[in-house]
């Protein structure tokens, strides 16, 4: 299969799995594991397209966002800022100060991610049912805890198979937000950790992206950012009518699967 094709399915599964609770990182792998693809470059390739799909959060909310921008001299924009920030801070120190390990042991093992999936699958079924009354109904006037809260959840995610977005989401469950509310915080928390980390990789790999993989993560980057946008404008509606137990079924099917796949030697 050519190396377009393979770009492709990957824009395509990131952009489904990025804003659910599901694990894009865990499913990306997976899939680069089942395509075959043992080259170091498709670990490069899966973390940079995710920018892609951030930024169909950023188009899909871009009223929004330019409307804190421009009214920074509003105590209500600066404590959302603050807010998307103190929760971005726990990650951004953790990924730091984690980076090396993340890439050279947990991004090589199925077993981990698979197990993972499974491990965050029930996790997530179980406290959809014990999660506490919500009181916090609006992403963007979270109390300044709660977004430090839901910051420290986010790091579970640096275990690909954990899930950024599920962590966040249930973090922000268990502080009180509804399911709604956490989903967009998750939004916006995003913003920052995946530009983030798409700058780390770029400057990271900068002598080793040649033009045959720039133009493969341009592909990733646009199917990425297409397929995104059709997910973040269903998850939110989804959510509120369905809640989370679909996506905890999801993730450890996906894991039975994977762990069944390696004991047999498929990938």
């Amino acid at each position: 299969m050519a190396d377009w094709l393979y770009a492709i399915i990957l824009g395509i599964v990131e952009g489904l799995t990025e804003f659910i609770p599901v694990s894009s990182t865990g499913h990306l792998l997976l899939t680069k594991e089942a395509l075959g693809l043992a080259s170091p470059n498709w670990d490069t390739f899966i973390v940079m397209i995710q920018l892609g799909a951030i930024l169909a959060v950023v188009a899909l909310y871009f009223t929004r966002l330019w409307r804190v921008v421009t009214s920074l001299n509003q105590g209500t924009s600066r404590r959302f800022v603050f807010s998307v920030i103190l929760g971005s801070i726990p990650a951004i120190i953790a990924g730091v100060l984690l980076h090396d390990l993340i890439k050279t042991v947990f991004f090589e093992s199925v077993t981990t991610i698979c197990i993972a999936l499974i491990v965050g699958g029930v996790v997530l079924l179980f406290l959809e049912r014990l999660a506490p009354r919500p009181v916090h109904l609006d992403a963007m006037r979270l109390p300044l805890l709660t977004s430090l809260g839901i910051g420290l959840f986010q790091c579970l995610a640096l275990i690909p198979g954990v899930s950024r977005s599920g962590a966040t989401i249930l973090g922000a469950r268990l502080l009180r937000a509804d399911s709604v509310a956490g989903a967009e915080y998750s939004f916006f928390l995003a913003i920052p950790i995946m530009f983030g980390a798409f700058t780390l990789d770029a400057w990271e790999n900068r002598k080793n992206i040649d033009m045959d993989q720039s133009g493969l993560i341009a592909i990733g980057f646009v199917v990425s950012f297409v397929v995104g946008l059709i997910v973040v404008r269903t998850m939110l509606g989804f959510v509120q009518k369905r809640g989370l137990a679909p996506f905890g079924w999801w993730r450890i099917a996906v894991g039975i699967v994977g762990l069944a796949a390696v004991k047999i030697g498929w990938i």
